[in-house]
């Protein structure tokens, strides 16, 4: 990510509407990719992170809502509805759905560049300088290391970039395939490999886990006390 600029997927099939907000979007810092339905931006999700997806929800093809609950079965990133549906039960139907916000039309662009900021502030809430705790494991984020039992383990990259999206979000499941963009790592025997050295550094018995435990067919979660 270019100088640490936020990626925004903006998925709309105004020529209009995208535009206006791509270019008051690249005007606030942000590096803007843009989709005319759901078929385009499943296309780029293949290939690139995005820190944040603004979603149409009224599509030809696939709606945004239902392009919202096939991407959060996958990957986890923040989504923001945009619709001129403005009913309360089309809000609370997106965000049943996964969606993290949502906007009605018409809106002021500013309104938008507000919530993308709200939901990077609560991405990133979590302290990277502050020791967190497993059952009696103790990570040190910003040392990288892992205290178990007065013996201090190393962590690398990859794991801390697992670690940090668990931590963010205790008892939630990632699928292989989120570990796997979240780490860098794309094989599922290498991704096994990693979370079986994540077990040796945080459980007691990393053959019977206790916190960072298989969901089969699913994927893993981490737990926390």
């Amino acid at each position: 990510m270019e100088n640490n600029k936020l990626h925004i997927l903006i998925v709309d099939d105004d020529d209009r509407i995208r535009d206006l907000l791509k270019d008051y979007l690249i005007n606030n810092n942000y590096i803007i990719s843009t989709a005319g339905n759901a078929e385009e931006a499943k296309e780029k999700l293949k290939y690139i992170k995005f820190d944040i997806l603004i979603l149409d929800v009224m599509m030809p093809g696939q709606s945004g809502y239902e392009l919202t609950e096939e991407i959060k079965k996958t990957i986890q990133v923040p989504i923001i509805l945009l619709t001129a549906k403005g009913e309360v039960e089309n809000r609370i139907k997106g965000l049943e759905l996964g969606a993290d916000d949502y906007i009605g039309k018409p809106f002021e662009p500013k309104e938008l560049l507000l919530r993308i900021k709200n939901i990077i502030k609560n991405k990133n809430k979590l302290d990277l300088s502050s020791q967190h705790f497993v059952g009696q494991a103790e990570i040190n984020l910003n040392k990288m290391t892992i205290n178990f039992n007065n013996k201090i383990r190393k962590i690398n990259n990859a794991e801390k970039k697992v670690l940090i999206e668990m931590l963010s979000n205790p008892g939630k499941t990632f699928s292989r395939e989120e570990i796997g963009k979240i780490s860098g790592i794309n094989q599922e025997r290498s991704i096994d490999v990693m979370v079986t050295r994540l077990r040796q550094k945080l459980e007691s018995d990393p053959k019977n886990p206790k916190y960072l435990q298989t969901i089969r067919g699913s994927g893993y979660v981490l737990w926390i006390e």
